[in-house]
């Protein structure tokens, strides 16, 4: 099971506590739609929000997020490949 999210009226004038909520469900622009998981901490958080966005339960299963390396690990990997890729050359 899974929750679909949808903001659909502006964040504008909303108070810090309601715009960590946004962020934290991932919705970052008008219109933006997100696939979570259905747990408690999810469903309270669109009800903090609900007179902002519209919620609603989907049969299918949520994606499993993507985990990214910290910006400065990825820059530092990148560099030591491409200077083994020159090294060989």
């Amino acid at each position: 099971m899974a929750l679909k999210v949808k903001l659909t009226k502006s964040y504008a004038g909303a108070s810090e506590d309601m715009l960590a909520t946004i962020r934290g469900l991932g919705l970052k622009k008008f219109g933006d739609e997100r696939l979570l998981k259905d747990t408690p901490a999810i469903r309270g958080m669109a009800f903090k929000v609900k007179h902002l966005v519209s919620s609603e339960t989907v049969s299918t299963e949520a994606p499993a997020p993507k985990r990214r390396k910290p910006r400065k690990i990825a820059l530092r990997d990148r560099a030591r490949a491409h200077q083994a890729k020159q090294d060989k050359a």
